[in-house]
């Protein structure tokens, strides 16, 4: 079967036609890299991949970010371990955001594969930044584009945080949580996407403070309104898992929502993320 793409209505598109574990020829990948960097957001079904195969796909671009915050695969270190247990509540990643805007140098993005799955719910949600950007008048576009944003984790996995009062899932912080040291970036609120080049929307609700030199109250409005157009329908693709699925995501051009909606029940992914760049601000 030849390869091919399905691209979806509202962000990613399918890539079919490939076997993963397999192998793939040079002009596969290029394929691949190429649906990745225009969609930001690539997703793959009937998959049979081992452990190694996830983090040699993620090698392919780029080098791996060993999480430091979520329990690793005891013999992959560069696979963590995004789980739910059925007697847990809170689960890793239950509300709009994007990875890894708190460090200074965010990652390209992840490749989520799924292990074990609840029999309903647990779908992931995802969302467009470069619709998101898109979506604005020209007026708000010029006021976007000289203005920088503060990020932070503390909030969530600092001592103290969401990961620690919620008891999240596969969450690692408490004591060792404390010894992770966590800045706060600043970032561009409109980037130039490394990859493609185009424009996309860069805060989130899960990390984003406010807009650098502005004061949380003021930022709030502005911001709120952004996460507003940035959740609009059509710019929403809902992902629904299935034993063989990989979702492979970029952090600068999507957000994404982990569904908590299967209450009882296990859930275990495989997430390897790949190591990104220091983003710059799109030019006028």
């Amino acid at each position: 079967m030849a390869i091919s793409i399905e691209v979806l209505p509202g962000v990613g598109a399918e890539i079919l036609g490939v076997d993963i574990a397999g192998g793939l020829a040079s002009s596969e990948l290029e394929t691949i890299k190429q649906t990745f960097s225009q969609h930001g957001l690539v997703f793959f079904r009937n998959q049979k991949i081992s452990e190694a195969d996830h983090i040699g796909l993620g090698e392919v671009f780029g080098d791996i970010n060993v999480n430091r915050f979520f329990a690793a695969n005891p013999e992959y270190p560069q696979i963590a371990m995004v789980s739910k247990e059925p007697d847990q509540i809170a689960n890793i990643g239950g509300g709009w955001h994007t990875d890894h805007s708190y460090d200074q140098e965010p990652a390209l993005g992840s490749i989520l594969v799924a292990r074990e799955l609840p029999a309903s719910g647990g779908d992931t949600w995802f969302t467009s930044m470069y619709k998101a950007y898109d979506s604005l008048s020209d007026g708000l576009k010029e006021t976007l584009e000289g203005l920088s944003a503060v990020h932070s984790a503390k909030h969530v996995f600092g001592p103290r945080g969401e990961y620690e009062t919620t008891g999240s899932a596969s969450s690692r912080i408490g004591n060792a949580g404390a010894a992770v040291e966590m800045k706060d970036p600043i970032h561009p609120v409109v980037i130039s996407h490394p990859l493609s080049g185009r424009k996309a929307l860069y805060v989130n609700a899960g990390f984003t403070l406010r807009f650098d030199g502005w004061t949380d109250e003021e930022s709030a409005p502005l911001l709120a309104y952004l996460y507003e157009r940035a959740i609009a329908d059509e710019n929403i693709t809902r992902f629904k898992w299935e034993n063989g699925s990989i979702a492979f995501w970029d952090n600068r051009a999507t957000w994404h929502f982990a569904q908590n909606d299967y209450q009882g029940q296990r859930r275990v992914m495989h997430r390897v993320t790949i190591e990104g760049c220091a983003l710059q601000a799109a030019k006028h």
